[in-house]
């Protein structure tokens, strides 16, 4: 098939890849396994267990808030020991809450039935199975699979193109588990209704793709797809522009145009759950840098530890200087190893001090321009720049500032050493923030004034019960047809009582004039940002 060219990136990023990684190797069981009670997004993950509770290994501790309540599965079997704070991979080493697994060692399993006659179940239950399996995606982002195969597309992308330099864990995972993969690829396309299938992975990955072409023999309807090793070709709207030549829309997913993306090891997973019923408890992870003693592509257990990992890998080499989450471009810095393995982890780097580029003062930037033709997005970012420095994050955001998906390109060419991404970075979460708070704000608005209308409805039914009674008793004195006294000698009338429904009528009007006059009475709900 032809490929097509991206915009801008880097082709020198992916040579400190040297040769074919080596066979995957097993981490040993960590004494203790932290799962953190967060999604990728930062949403929470609600508990359906509780400390002292032994559990299996595929059975549900907690599930995300999506619409097929996608599973956090329990990696081995064993007794949940604590829910207690952990840190988080971020580099601020801020703490999250966490469930602690203390495995058994007997690594009981809790499997769901296998569905052998997959190719003829409903799209539908095929999803359920995938949310039950605790299946998310495995390139990074962490999307709920089950949710993101949710609308049919007609074109099928398995990426197997790593993303960033040093990165190996699918490179790996395709010369040992191609058939695997293959099985995967043809279940997802069932699920979405795909009827092209396109299997992407980097010219470099010659062993990789020797195997993946033996387990296509036999499996018509499947495209081996070879593309340049220039970075960032591995990101999803980067692969498919090379091998589609559509671009993704600013603000709109792939599926808007057709087009599923899913991770070669997401395909695996998939397939392992649905035929044979395994839940998604390990990943590969690749761990590379001359700061650890033997790297490799390790098969972890999820919420094992770095230090577990590193001390797999036979520890830190004397030189070690930086410890990274992920590679070398998008990485993330982290301030120890004690952070938590998730199913979004697919690298750890540990960099010599020969390895990382020696500091340099920041300068004046030059607008030279290479930053916007490095950009693969093709935005300006000496404009983001500039707009960011001089306050205007609407202006920002205006010039595509969401649409950056922090490659790290522009930063690592820039002359005058500006830390453009980490820039970029902040002021995108500083917008998040930003959001998030005027959505509640809008929320707890809208509660105070659906709680004013509820009032109002209450007091207005209140006010129609007492009239109907009165008018019902009024009918009972009228059939009894009383008396009316005709002379002056007659006991003398009783004044008329003061009609109840009138004087709660009236404290309802009272009311709403002194709220529209004041806004919300005291002792009232509030929302953010209001004050009495």
């Amino acid at each position: 098939m032809s490929l097509h060219r991206i915009h801008g990136g880097l082709a020198a990023a992916a040579l400190p890849h040297a040769g074919e990684p080596a066979a995957v190797r097993p981490c040993p069981l960590p004494r203790r396994l932290y799962l953190p009670l967060t999604e990728t997004d930062g949403g929470p993950l609600y508990c359906r267990v509780s400390p002292g509770q032994q559990v299996r290994r595929g059975e549900a501790l907690a599930h995300a808030a999506d619409a097929l309540a996608t599973i956090l599965p329990a990696p081995t079997s064993g007794c949940i020991v604590a829910i207690q704070d952990h840190a988080l991979a971020r580099s601020d080493g801020s703490l999250a809450p966490h469930l602690v697994l203390e495995p058994d060692g007997r690594d009981e399993p809790l499997l769901l039935p296998p569905m052998a006659d997959w190719a003829q179940a409903d799209p539908q239950q095929l999803r359920r199975r995938l949310a039950e399996a605790g299946v998310i995606g495995l390139g990074g982002a962490g999307f709920a699979t089950a949710q993101k195969l949710a609308r049919p597309v007609s074109t099928l992308i398995l990426n197997g193109a790593e993303c960033e330099p040093y990165i190996s864990c699918d490179q790996a995972l395709l010369q040992e588990r191609a058939a695997d993969v293959v099985a995967g690829a043809g279940l997802l396309a069932r699920i979405a209704g795909a009827r092209q299938i396109i299997i992407a992975l980097q010219d470099r990955m010659l062993a990789a793709a020797d195997a993946l072409r033996a387990a296509l023999v036999n499996v018509p309807g499947i495209t081996l797809a070879q593309v340049p090793t220039v970075y960032p070709q591995g990101g999803e709207r980067q692969l498919i522009e090379v091998l589609c030549g559509r671009e993704v829309p600013a603000g709109s997913w792939p599926v808007d145009i057709g087009i599923a993306v899913q991770n070669v090891a997401t395909a695996a997973a998939a397939w392992r759950a649905v035929a044979l019923g395994e839940a998604m408890t390990t990943r590969l992870i690749s761990l590379a840098g001359r700061g650890v003693v033997s790297g490799g592509v390790f098969e972890v257990r999820i919420g094992a530890t770095i230090a577990t990992l590193i001390e797999a890998a036979g520890g830190y080499a004397p030189d070690a200087a930086r410890l990274v989450l992920g590679g070398p471009l998008m990485g993330i810095s982290l301030p120890h190893d004690e952070v938590a393995l998730t199913r979004t982890s697919n690298a750890i780097l540990v960099l010599a001090a020969a390895e990382l580029r020696p500091p340099a003062p920041e300068q004046a930037c030059i607008r030279c321009g290479d930053c916007a033709t490095a950009c693969p997005v093709r935005l300006q970012p000496q404009e983001l720049l500039r707009l960011l420095r001089a306050d205007d994050a609407e202006g920002a955001a205006d010039l595509g500032l969401a649409e950056c998906i922090e490659c790290g390109c522009c930063a690592f060419v820039c002359p005058a050493q500006i830390p453009l991404v980490d820039i970029y970075r902040q002021a995108k979460t500083a917008q998040a923030i930003a959001r998030t708070a005027r959505t509640r704000a809008d929320q707890a608005r809208e509660r105070y004034r659906a709680r004013g209308q509820r009032l109002a409805r209450e007091q207005a039914e209140k006010v129609a019960r007492v009239a109907a009674r009165r008018d019902a008793l009024a009918q009972e004195q009228a059939a009894a047809n009383l008396p009316t006294p005709a002379t002056a000698d007659a006991a003398p009338v009783p004044a008329a009582r003061m009609d109840k429904s009138a004087v709660l009528a009236a404290i309802a009007r009272g009311k709403a004039k002194r709220t529209n006059a004041n806004g919300p009475r005291a002792g009232a709900p509030q929302s953010p940002g209001e004050t009495s």
